[in-house]
């Protein structure tokens, strides 16, 4: 069972995100904003890894006539968002597994935050493929999660995280390698590296839009 499987360890997720990513709600907000300029007042926007609902959440409540279509494989996490977006559910379809089950669309935008770290490397290409497959010609696709220079920068950089975290709260267990095990067990790719794959997925203008610490976010398209 991993975090997103166990009911309790979801249950406190929404706390952790705005503790452990410098400018998680300006994130958000950037990205709706970015989403906005290929999506029009009633468009059909494609989440990927909704569960939480976080920010389903906040792009609902700004753009009142965009509905939603979301996946995530973790039904759990599913069950928050179904709980975290309240009144706005009404105007989300979500869906549990993985992108290749998700509906074809095409999507006017899509995004996928804090979620392609955990993708594992041999499967990063083909997911990042069937997301662009189900957009229309020229949309917006936003993409935000680690992505740290390989070597040695990448435990300083993964030692910065651990102390933005710790002044917000959260602690990494020393004893287990501190926040620097967070690089080293997730798939990781470097900047360079993530600019490489959009493109091979078939992407177009990949541009990086924001950088924390050792999150970054891009903005391409379809």
């Amino acid at each position: 069972m991993n975090g997103f499987d166990d009911a309790a360890a979801v249950a406190r997720y929404a706390e952790n995100p705005p503790r452990l990513v410098p400018g998680f709600g300006d994130l958000q907000r950037m990205t709706r904003l970015l989403m906005a300029e290929t999506a029009s007042a009633d468009g059909r926007i494609l989440v990927v890894g909704a569960g939480g609902g976080l920010e389903l959440r906040a792009f609902a409540e700004a753009q009142p006539g965009w509905s939603f279509v979301g996946i995530d494989p973790s039904a759990e996490m599913l069950k928050l968002a179904t709980r975290t977006l309240g009144p706005f559910a009404e105007r989300v379809d979500l869906h549990e597994g993985y992108i290749a089950s998700a509906p074809t669309g095409p999507f006017d935008a899509a995004c996928c935050l804090l979620t392609l770290h955990f993708v594992p490397l041999e499967d990063r290409l083909s997911t990042l493929t069937e997301i662009r497959r189900r957009l229309k010609p020229g949309a917006q696709f936003v993409l935000a999660h680690h992505s740290a220079p390989d070597g040695p920068a990448r435990d300083l950089w993964f030692d910065r995280f651990g102390a933005f975290a710790a002044g917000n709260g959260v602690a990494f267990d020393p004893r287990s390698g501190g926040a620097r095990v967070v690089g080293a067990r997730l798939p990781i790719l470097s900047p360079e590296e993530e600019v490489d794959i959009l493109r091979k997925a078939g992407f177009t203008d990949p541009q990086l839009f924001y950088a924390a610490l050792t999150f970054r976010g891009w903005v391409a398209r379809a």
